[in-house]
């Protein structure tokens, strides 16, 4: 299946989020993130896996959830930042999506990963 050259008018953000970003900007034959690309090497048990299920193995460890504001999945960072224990932060980027957060430089809160890091990597 390939992808179309333009989406119709209308079409759902975040559908339109990741086709500016999958179909456009991030684009490579060779990319595994891409659906001409998918192979039986995918992680696609990764897809039906959880992921809440073990949010206190990994908590009471430093925890910083980063998400778009606009980000269809913005509510899975809020989940789980509700699910784990201290210490955690959530960060919501403002007028940023999903994907914005892949590689759009103005948008990615890097001062804030220094400073997890800094903090927490010692």
């Amino acid at each position: 299946m390939e992808v179309p050259e333009e989406l119709p008018e209308g079409s759902d953000p975040a559908l339109t989020a990741f086709f500016q970003y999958y179909a456009k900007r991030a684009r490579h034959p060779r990319a595994v993130n891409f659906v001409s690309s998918w192979t039986a090497t995918m992680p696609v048990s990764f897809w039906n896996f959880p992921l809440m299920t073990n949010i206190k193995e990994v908590s009471p460890r430093p925890i910083l959830l980063i998400a778009g504001e606009n980000a269809h999945s913005r509510y899975y960072s809020e989940d789980v930042y509700k699910e784990a224990d201290e210490p955690k932060e959530l960060v919501i980027v403002p007028r940023a999506d999903h994907v914005d957060l892949y590689d759009n430089m103005d948008k990615i809160p890097f001062g804030k990963l220094e400073q997890f890091f800094k903090e927490n990597l010692k």
